[in-house]
């Protein structure tokens, strides 16, 4: 083969222009810049002391070769008895459970072992930027639900949702508590999607990987596998990355009945197969007490994310309600800014704070550009600090933020 056809070779159709995420541009602006980075969603907090003895003993006691394809013994006993003590909900472990390396092997897996190409899903906008990912890998379409403001909060539009549903429509993809707004649906809202969803016949993925991290009382996490006639279409995702701060581990699990674990099963044979050996075990004996570290968890993660929210309204960055997870929403344009992507690239060099424009979360077109998302899962000295830059950076009376010199 002659070497202009070998240049001629490029990368496949199913590729092009995915291009370098804006994770990775403001990661290493806040790297170049020495930038607090509120941006990606890595904790800086402390993991359970005995979690990380628990595994540094099993890699020194061997455990480092393939554990089960279907995760080990333990691991998937500890996830089924996690349902059940949480939300009532009984799997079998030997078919109903399937530990997955992280949560997002778990939702590519989903949406390729369950679509077709042509098939639609359906999701609520802006999302987890890995949705349209996985989607597009699996020839589907992603058909974008939007989340409509009210106040400070992020509201379904029921009436949108229906519409939005159509013959060629396979899966609903739900991520509660919601990344990136911190939303957590209410009671109501979710029998609106469950009724949706049976009406219609859809499969739900739902992707509950902050379920132990709502922040307020009087704020609950359901899944919404345990609402009527659910649970035999509902494949439910979550992970130990966030609660456990061990998000370089990248164990995750998925539950539901045994028909909908195999699809994911199918493909994930051929991903990673397995992994994560020294870690499973670990984390199956962590799982059991769970509620009582995350207890302490929410609480800190709460005094940050009013640190942050509190701060960001003195600096004139109107921020949104968060009832979860790591992040929060601000809307930019006090800033004399309507741009979150030149916000984001501008605001390190102007303020040493990088966020997240939201615009990368969003799918449908035209959809909002002035929000940013930023992470309050750090240090509350790096919060502070964020919160002291941006104060110090905020435009003064008459003065536009476009830039610095």
């Amino acid at each position: 083969m002659t070497t202009e056809s070998n240049a001629a070779w490029g990368p496949a159709a199913r590729v092009a222009g995915l291009g370098t995420s804006v994770f990775t541009e403001m990661t290493e602006l806040a790297r170049s810049t020495g930038a607090v980075n509120l941006g990606q969603g890595v904790p800086e907090l402390a993991s359970p002391r005995e979690l990380l003895e628990d595994a540094a003993a099993a890699v020194l006691a061997g455990v480092n070769q393939y554990p089960p394809a279907h995760g080990t013994p333990a691991l998937r006993e500890a996830v089924a008895a996690h349902q059940l003590r949480r939300y009532g909900l009984e799997y079998d472990p030997r078919d109903e459970v399937l530990v997955t390396t992280g949560a997002t092997e778990a939702l590519a897996g989903a949406l390729l072992g369950l679509c077709d190409p042509g098939d639609e899903v359906v999701v609520f906008d802006p999302c987890y930027d890995a949705y349209a990912a996985g989607a597009h890998f699996a020839g589907a379409k992603l058909v974008p639900v939007p989340l409509v403001t009210e106040g400070d909060a992020f509201v379904l539009d029921a009436d949108a949702l229906r519409a939005a549903v159509t013959p060629r429509t396979r899966v609903l993809l739900l991520n509660d508590p919601h990344n990136p707004t911190g939303k957590v649906f209410t009671a109501g809202e979710l029998a609106a999607v469950a009724e949706v969803c049976v009406e219609h016949g859809l499969t739900v993925v739902t992707d509950e990987v902050y379920e132990h991290l709502v922040l307020d009382e009087g704020v609950a996490h359901r899944t919404i596998a345990a609402l009527p006639g659910m649970r035999e279409r509902t494949l439910t995702i979550s992970s130990a990355g966030k609660t456990f701060g061990v998000t370089g581990w990248k164990v995750g699990w998925v539950c539901g009945p045994a028909h909908l674990v195999a699809a994911v099963a199918g493909v994930k044979q051929f991903l990673t197969y397995t992994s994560g050996a020294p870690f499973q075990d670990a984390l199956a004996r962590a799982l059991g007490g769970v509620e009582e570290w995350a207890a302490e968890l929410r609480r800190m993660l709460g005094r940050h994310r009013d640190l942050l929210s509190e701060g960001l309204a003195r600096a004139g960055l109107r921020p949104y309600r968060a009832d979860a997870g790591y992040f929060l929403q601000a809307d930019i344009r006090a800033w004399g800014h309507g741009d979150g992507v030149r916000f984001c690239r501008e605001l390190p060099l102007r303020a040493g704070v990088v966020a997240i424009p939201t615009s990368a979360f969003f799918v449908r077109p035209g959809a909002p550009s002035h929000l940013v998302r930023f992470s309050f899962c750090k240090r509350e000295e790096s919060v502070r600090e964020a919160v002291e830059r941006l104060e110090q950076g905020r435009p003064g009376p008459g003065q536009a933020a476009g830039g610095h010199g």
